[in-house]
């Protein structure tokens, strides 16, 4: 009986090198694609933000990528006092301190709960992912104060780029409690592989325009 093959490292190593260059190529041009095929809902969801209260229009989070913080890409959803609004409320800022976002939230503006509700608000990602700190698929975006909520998975999570779409963003989103979020997580992460990310992109589109447990 001949004994089982043991992997060549080497060869491993490379054969990952390759699928991740593959992977950075399908971001570049899905990216690039998609913005010059959706620039006229950029505009629009643009203008209706601008119209509604007269404030910024794109939002800027640090999030947590594989190379430590970056600065993420959104629509503006919320109104111009956000923060605010959430710490002069002790019961919606332990509410919020729970899954890291709120139910009933009063800061999403009437433009907001739209762009929010079809993902519109996420489309200035894909510039994220054009730049290299996010992938067009890949575990949910969090900021540093989320990190914990990971336990002894945060260290695996750092090791790949967020993704504007993703497993749990497919499978679940807001219908699942934060620790099937991360398990939902973990599981993309061990099981990656170029096939997983296809399926993932080609079920994105009908999730999101049924707004299938939209945030």
């Amino acid at each position: 009986m001949s004994s089982p093959t043991v992997p060549n490292p080497v060869e491993v190593a490379q054969r990952k090198r390759i699928l991740l260059l593959a992977k950075r190529a399908i971001d570049i041009l899905g990216a690039g694609l998609a913005i010059i095929l959706l620039s006229p809902t950029f505009l629009v969801v643009a203008l209706l933000i601008k119209l509604h209260d007269r404030g910024p229009v794109i939002l800027r989070r640090r999030m947590v990528g594989n190379k430590g913080e970056f600065r993420m890409l959104k629509f503006r959803s919320m109104c111009l006092n956000a923060d605010e609004v959430l710490r002069r409320d002790p019961a919606l800022w332990r509410e919020y301190q729970k899954n890291f976002k709120l139910d009933q939230d009063p800061r999403i503006t009437p433009v907001g709960r739209v762009i929010r509700r079809y993902s519109l608000d996420e489309l200035p990602q894909l510039f994220n992912v054009l730049r290299g700190d996010m992938s067009l698929v890949g575990p949910r975006s969090i900021t540093h104060e989320e990190l914990g909520k990971y336990g002894d998975f945060r260290q695996l999570l750092q090791t790949v780029k967020p993704g504007l779409s993703g497993y749990w963003q497919t499978e679940g989103r807001s219908r699942v409690s934060y620790e099937e979020r991360v398990s939902m997580d973990v599981y993309y992460i061990r099981n990656w592989s170029l096939l997983l990310d296809l399926k993932i992109l080609l079920k994105t589109p009908l999730v999101v325009l049924r707004a299938d447990g939209a945030c």
